[in-house]
């Protein structure tokens, strides 16, 4: 027993010698293709939806008011996977093998019973849940948003347990492994989309079943690693659900949770907006051309999310790390860390910024215009330019939610990722259009990551101070209890 602790010891003990710099490229690389990975799901399916002259608009309009929903889905996912990785990284780190093996098994149990209560949830309330993220807009997308939704719910479970489980294979310290099984999915799903859309003329049920074996290969990939993990051995016990356990290792993913869920409200506010004021919009106001600002705003937040799952990336890379240093004491390195990842997250922000304000054109075209009109296109510019003109601000306050979140502090990571999502995202989003009419829909993100980024710099500067105060032996202990 003495000598299988010393190796599993031996497996994670780089954490707290090798660079800083090297672990973030090891740690953060894999998991920001992952996340990005994971992300190009729905965005393949728009983009050859929206090239697909018989779904055009009206398919990419139908994939925007479903995505949502496939984030609920994810939010559920993560908080298990992500508080999973977080508990079990602090765990390693104060040499506490029990709590790991438990935590893990506790996960997979939570996750398939969650998958399946709200695979059958969707089943049984699938006509309102896509009327009340604005299926109605007009009734091609109603029919449309139906038809991909029924297949995506179809492969809930598979979707939820690969999320899941990806950060927990990425805390056994298998960052690449995790990264693999998320790619070879989305292969599967780039490779059949064409063939399903364009050959067979299955229409959103042909974007929906390509992206439903993607899930089903990347579930199983998850199923074979867990029966061979480094750092922990399952056993029967790790599979009896313990409260204490659970409560401890769901806090830590609460964030993770609140991150995305929050989302979605602001995400359903938003269509709704969209669908109220589309509809006294001189233009858009007309039934031809009802669809476009939600297929539109749609690619935007596709986008977003595209230069989020970096961001998100980079942190939750991080999580690993942060963990073990703090279980062993070195917050030194957790604060340095600190410093490296707001430096990346600022950068990638700029970067973000000069592409969408200087190449909107170009972005919306990836998505499809040749069947579209010209207003189509006008108030995609317009949309790109002044929705996202705030990335960097974005892009910093999603690396400190989550880094927080890696220290342990729940609370706090919570109250700023909801005063973000929740109080400025959706009460700006249903404020400014009854002033600014759609640009007001528009509006609401700059001007929430403002706002937000004032009160990620004070959590900030509490952060750095809190580094330097915790007690360097038995730190878990503060941190997780």
């Amino acid at each position: 027993m003495d000598e299988e602790r010393v190796k599993e010891a031996e497996a994670s003990s780089f954490l707290v010698t090798e660079k800083l710099g090297v672990l973030m490229k090891k740690y953060a690389l894999p998991c920001i293709i992952s996340l990005l990975v994971a992300a190009l799901y729905n965005i393949v399916d728009q983009i050859f939806i929206e090239n697909a002259d018989y779904l055009g608009s009206y398919g990419n309009a139908a994939n925007t008011v479903v995505f949502p929903l496939t984030v609920v889905a994810l939010a559920i996912a993560v908080m298990i996977g992500d508080g999973c990785c977080a508990f079990v990284s602090i765990n390693l780190g104060g040499r506490n093998r029990e709590n790991a093996h438990r935590s893990i098994g506790n996960s997979i149990v939570l996750c398939v019973v969650a998958s399946l209560l709200i695979t059958i949830f969707y089943f049984a309330f699938q006509n309102q849940i896509l009327e009340a993220f604005g299926g109605k807009v007009n009734q091609e997308t109603f029919a449309y948003s139906k038809e991909y939704f029924r297949w995506i719910t179809a492969g809930m479970p598979f979707y939820m347990f690969g999320q899941a489980m990806n950060p927990v294979i990425r805390s056994d310290g298998s960052p690449k492994f995790a990264m693999a099984s998320t790619l070879a999915g989305a292969v599967v799903n780039l490779i059949l989309d064409p063939v399903f859309i364009f050959g067979f003329r299955w229409g959103m049920m042909g974007a929906a079943v390509a992206t439903v074996l993607g899930q089903i290969l990347t579930a199983f990939l998850a199923l074979w690693y867990l029966l061979h993990l480094k750092s922990v051995q399952l056993k029967k016990s790790s599979f009896c659900l313990k409260g204490n356990i659970i409560y401890r290792f769901l806090s830590l993913g609460v964030c993770s949770f609140l991150s995305q869920i929050s989302l979605v409200a602001a995400m359903a506010a938003i269509n709704n907006m969209i669908r109220q004021y589309g509809a006294i919009d001189p233009i858009f106001g007309q039934a031809e051309y009802a669809q476009i600002p939600m297929a539109v705003v749609g690619i935007v937040m596709k986008f977003f999310q595209i230069v989020i799952s970096i961001v998100v990336g980079m942190a939750a890379g991080c999580i690993p790390i942060v963990g073990y240093n703090i279980g062993a004491g070195r917050n030194d390195r957790a604060k340095k860390l600190f410093i490296y990842l707001l430096a990346a997250e600022a950068c990638l922000g700029a970067i973000a910024l000069l592409v969408v304000e200087l190449l909107p054109g170009q972005l919306i075209q990836i998505f499809g215009t040749a069947n579209e009109s010209t207003y189509y296109t006008e108030f995609a510019v317009k949309s790109f330019r002044i929705y996202l003109c705030m990335l960097v601000p974005a892009c910093i306050n999603k690396a400190a939610f989550i880094y927080l979140q890696s220290l342990g502090k729940a609370l706090l990571s919570t109250a700023l990722s909801m005063m973000r999502e929740v109080v400025f995202g959706v009460g700006f989003a249903l404020l400014l259009p009854t002033f600014f009419g759609l640009d007001g829909v528009l509006y609401s993100m700059p001007i929430s990551d403002i706002l937000t980024l004032l009160l990620s710099i004070a959590a900030i500067a509490y952060t750095f101070h809190a580094l330097g105060s915790y007690p360097k032996k038995g730190s878990e202990v503060l941190l997780i209890s």
